[in-house]
């Protein structure tokens, strides 16, 4: 029946290009088989009589079941073949040995050349990166080493490039000096920031092996778009501390604080220009280089060594001149050598853990969200699948691993990232790479940066920040869904004019009110049948065409739930709807047969009801019979029937549940006439 109907295409405000003819043999087949199904009443009792859907006991008990099963058949293959079910089980947890069956010389050539370019751009970046977060220069580049050399073992992406990186540097500048001044006790925040990085390698690798993905979800799109333009901006502002050489400087974010302490330490203490002059000449120079590598795809190592021959020619040029004489600032002192433990520098018995303990949870769901959204879009580009839960147990035994070593909390650049791919990378081994160059920089290299002036370091920093305000999806965002340009804005202002963890509450707020209100306050659609179809009921608004059958009234919620939450509002608004249409026909005079003598009640699309909800049907029943007009529904699924049968519903509006909207037109309008 349901073919026979769907195989008449609607003819009017459709023009067909070519008419549907079906063969002989399967017309006959349709109208053999509608000609002996049940009659309707039969067909509506199959709605009544539904076995009884498993409880919350039987799907503990199957997946218990499923549970079993893979253990018993994962000790199975390891009694019988210890050796092959060890390196099945080793392969899901270290991808390396699955692609490294297939790696070739080839490869390994392009991942060298992607990795030493990769560090050209990693080395400086992490150095002003640590600066930001308010570390020494050398744990930028400790988060360069271990955190990239743990991933490229247990990650599933081959462009994704692992470091520090600005919007987790904000975070931790943002909230760890809260809890201790990096200025008057450098050695305690430095302990308390690798603190939090141990709890978040603790969050991200629970996440993945508890399957938890869904928590990164919490930030939607569009709160990540808003939240990445406020800090992006934060972070600029930021940058004018070693542009203008202040010396002190505010721990506040927000724009209005930085940029009055700006104002007034510009005002009431003298400024270098030197340092200015300096930083913005190579950010012009990194910005130009840039441009080109974007005009042409050929010279994306223009850009990519850029930022490292700034530092070069910037640190000679104040070594030859001697200007840290005159006023421009230096990094100076960077401690090398490999990456030394930090074990006893992690503090689990500070007054403070609670605190730690949240801001590692904040900070390894954005690390996270960053991570995926990264990985996943090269992923895409590359056409293969990224796995978000081994993803996140990857990123999290990193910091893990990092937090043990002097790193603090490493993920996915997305600037870095994009050098990575354009290098022509093959696999991870090119975070191997970068991680082994780092480290000789870190052997060698690091006497030859005392030099370097911050000034360039800042201008590194905004040289990246570009590309984290995408100004093109924000517009399209404000195009296609106003609530999510609401959270998107919402998430900007929070970081640009509060402080970046109002900017997280805000965006995750948001992102929830938005899902609150499209649930407590669903839409109610009239639905009407569409020419040249038997029982294919569509919203009359959606579908102009679509003919409404006089004096019934067909409608359908736009929630998939029907609970607590929104019973109120769904009764009082389809009571609403139905005094409207009355007073409607009463107002225009026409005849008693336009006047509404039966709703049908569309069920098709909610999931399921909650005990309120009955409530509210049954009110909403008294209240619809009481005025002489019957009350049907259609096609309840199976939670839905199941629960309403419990209550006695079905009893109350005297069995009439139907399967399809046009049985129940056609049940009750005959009814009505027998009666009549």
């Amino acid at each position: 029946m349901y073919l026979a109907g769907m195989a008449i295409a609607p003819t009017t405000g459709v023009e067909m290009t070519a008419e549907l003819e079906l063969p002989y043999e399967f017309s006959q087949t349709l109208q053999k088989t509608s000609s002996t199904l049940p009659p309707a009443a039969e067909r509506a009792s199959w709605v009544l009589n539904v076995p009884e859907p498993p409880g919350l006991s039987r799907k503990l008990e199957g997946s218990f079941k499923k549970t079993a099963t893979f253990l018993g058949t994962a000790f199975q293959r390891l009694r019988k073949r210890p050796v092959q079910a060890v390196l099945s089980a080793s392969e899901s947890v270290f991808p390396l040995l699955s692609w490294g069956k297939q790696y070739s010389l080839v490869k390994l050539k392009s991942d060298v050349l992607a990795g030493l370019t990769l560090a050209s751009l990693c080395i400086p970046q992490s150095i002003g990166y640590a600066a930001l977060a308010n570390l020494d220069p050398q744990y930028g580049l400790y988060t360069s080493v271990v955190p990239p050399l743990i991933y490229a073992v247990m990650g599933s992406s081959r462009e994704i490039a692992i470091g520090p990186v600005a919007v987790i540097s904000l975070l931790i500048s943002s909230m760890v000096p809260k809890l201790e001044d990096p200025a008057s006790n450098p050695a305690g925040y430095t302990s308390l920031v690798l603190t939090v990085t141990f709890f978040a390698g603790i969050f991200q690798a629970a996440f993945g092996i508890l399957r938890l993905g869904f928590l990164v979800d919490f930030l939607s799109h569009a709160a990540i778009v808003g939240f990445m333009a406020g800090a992006a901006i934060v972070i600029g502002l930021q940058q004018l501390k070693p542009l203008f050489g202040i010396s002190n400087f505010t721990n506040k974010t927000d724009v209005v604080s930085v940029l009055t302490h700006i104002f007034t330490s510009l005002h009431h203490s003298p400024w270098n220009p030197y340092n200015l002059i300096i930083g913005f000449s190579f950010l012009s120079f990194i910005l130009i280089t840039r441009f080109l590598g974007q005009k042409h795809r050929k010279l994306f190592w223009l850009p990519a060594m850029a930022p490292l021959l700034s530092v070069i020619l910037s640190t000679l040029l104040v070594y030859l001149t001697r200007a840290e004489n005159h006023g421009v600032k230096i990094v100076k002192h960077v401690k090398g050598g490999l990456n030394p433990s930090s074990l006893h520098q992690l503090h689990f018995n500070t007054p403070h853990i609670p605190q730690v303990v949240k801001i590692g949870f904040i900070v390894a769901v954005v690390a996270l969200t960053e991570a995926i959204a990264v990985g996943g879009s090269f992923a895409s580009m590359k056409g293969y699948h990224l796995d978000g839960n081994k993803e996140m147990l990857a990123i999290g035994v990193a910091n893990i691993a990092g937090s043990l070593t002097s790193c603090y909390v490493a993920t996915g650049s997305f600037s870095r990232s994009a050098v990575n791919f354009y290098a022509g990378c093959e696999s991870a081994v090119s975070n191997v790479v970068m991680a082994v160059t780092v480290l000789i920089s870190l052997q060698l290299l690091t006497k030859l940066l005392y030099f370097t002036p911050v000034a360039i370091l800042a201008s590194i920093i905004l040289s990246a920040l570009p590309g984290l305000i995408n100004l093109n999806e924000a517009y399209s965002i404000w195009k296609v869904d106003k609530l999510d340009f609401l959270a998107c804005a919402g998430a900007f202002a929070g970081v640009l004019f509060a402080s970046v963890e109002i900017g997280l509450l805000v965006a995750v707020g948001l992102s929830f009110a938005k899902i609150m209100l499209n649930s407590i306050q669903p839409g109610i659609e009239k639905l009407g049948r569409l020419p040249g179809t038997d029982a294919l009921f569509m919203g009359i608004h959606q579908y102009p065409m679509a003919v409404q059958t006089p004096g019934v009234f067909v409608i359908r919620t736009k929630s998939s739930l029907l609970c607590f939450a929104n019973a109120n509002f769904i009764k009082a608004r389809i009571l609403s709807l139905v005094m409207e249409e009355q007073k409607s026909a009463d107002e225009t005079k026409e005849s008693s047969e336009k006047r509404i003598a039966l709703i049908v009640f569309d069920m098709s699309n909610i999931m399921n009801v909650d005990t309120s909800a009955i409530i509210s049907l049954k009110e909403l029943y008294d209240k619809i019979t009481s005025c002489g007009v019957q009350f049907v529904i259609a096609n309840p699924r199976w939670q839905v029937i199941h629960k309403l049968r419990l209550a006695d519903f079905h009893n109350k509006i005297k069995g009439k549940v139907f399967l399809t909207i046009g049985e129940a037109i056609d049940a009750c309008l005959v009814d009505k006439n027998m009666q009549a």
